[in-house]
């Protein structure tokens, strides 16, 4: 009797435990992937600070970024704009901010780019890359990404659900233009859905180039280092159980949202762009893409930029690059 008592402690203790580790893994998940919670943590303002800290803080980027968001506030003023919403098939509504070509502008036609912004983002932070583009003739697509912004959802994709949902913004371009040449343009989490798309099977034929702009390889990887860095616990112990935590709630893996498989099977050339002190997603991430990479492809490194700090590190080299590598791939 007395050894029946104790495997029932001993069962009791260990369920006890289990359910513990649960809701923590629960709360972990929660605390990192979905913004209505992360609200109530007060992340976002975390994360916002935690970010600032780790950018580099200097004369130049700080004048070029204050020159580049003035021009684009000026542009903002007379552009054409309207919010368009589409519908997922697991019932969200996303929106996004649409930019007409201006008739008359050179090299105006069937240019589009979809801009995509990164983690705990929304679309405006994009508007300073719109300006440039429509300056060069371009129509310009900026949606929110899932639970971001405007748009709706439960969970942050970290590329894996975006990739799926950009190919309704996709669709929506070739409504407007059966023709169009389509350029995929992201920062951050928004390079890393750009290089999923890019690499998948059902690709279309109509995206002609991608600009990775501080991508990562693997949100897993991404994951396991930020709950390291966030909440001082160890990565090998906790991330696996969050992945089933998330495929569960989610419907999707983290181990899914793989840039580096992507961009394997990819024949999009595609810009690679990072900053070398960016201490959010380290360079060697870049350096790792671009050497997988199977497309015609170019990397850009920017010294003395942080994390998608690239354009105010050095705005001419920037889009400078770009415009010449998108010259090599667009028909005018």
């Amino acid at each position: 009797m007395r050894g029946k008592r104790k495997i029932r402690i001993a069962a009791a203790v260990a369920a006890a435990l289990f359910a513990v580790y649960t809701v923590f893994v629960y709360f972990l998940v929660s605390a990192c992937l979905v913004p209505s919670f992360m609200d109530k943590l007060n992340a976002f303002e975390d994360i916002t600070r935690k970010c600032y800290s780790e950018q580099v803080q200097t004369a130049d980027i700080q004048e070029n970024r204050t020159k580049l968001l003035t021009e684009t506030g000026e542009w903002l003023e007379t552009a054409e704009r309207t919010k368009i919403q589409v519908r997922t098939a697991d019932g969200y509504l996303l929106t996004a901010a649409e930019f007409p070509a201006e008739a008359g502008v050179e090299g105006t036609g069937d240019k589009w780019v979809l801009l995509l912004h990164g983690y705990t983002g929304w679309k405006e932070e994009m508007y300073q890359f719109a300006c440039w583009y429509h300056q060069q003739g371009f129509s310009v697509l900026v949606p929110d990404l899932r639970c971001q912004g405007e748009s709706e959802g439960d969970f942050i994709g970290m590329g894996w659900t975006d990739h799926f949902d950009c190919e309704l913004w996709i669709a929506h371009i070739l409504e407007q233009a059966p023709e169009a040449q389509i350029v995929l343009h992201g920062q951050s989490m928004g390079a890393a859905t750009a290089l999923l798309m890019a690499g998948s099977p059902e690709a279309s034929a109509h995206i002609k180039a991608v600009i990775s702009d501080s991508a990562y390889t693997e949100a897993y990887e991404m994951f396991g280092d930020k709950i390291t860095e966030w909440f001082h616990l160890p990565a090998a112990f906790f991330v696996d159980s969050a992945c089933v935590m998330l495929r569960l709630r989610g419907g999707y893996d983290l181990r899914d949202a793989s840039p580096l498989r992507a961009v394997a099977a990819s024949g999009i050339p595609t810009l690679f762009i990072h900053g070398d002190e960016d201490r959010m997603i380290d360079v060697n991430m870049s350096y790792e893409l671009f050497e997988a990479a199977a497309c015609e492809k170019e990397l850009f490194i920017v010294e003395g930029a942080g994390h998608a700090q690239a354009q105010d590190k050095a705005p001419d080299a920037y889009y400078g690059r770009i415009g010449a590598f998108l010259g090599r791939y667009l028909q005018r």
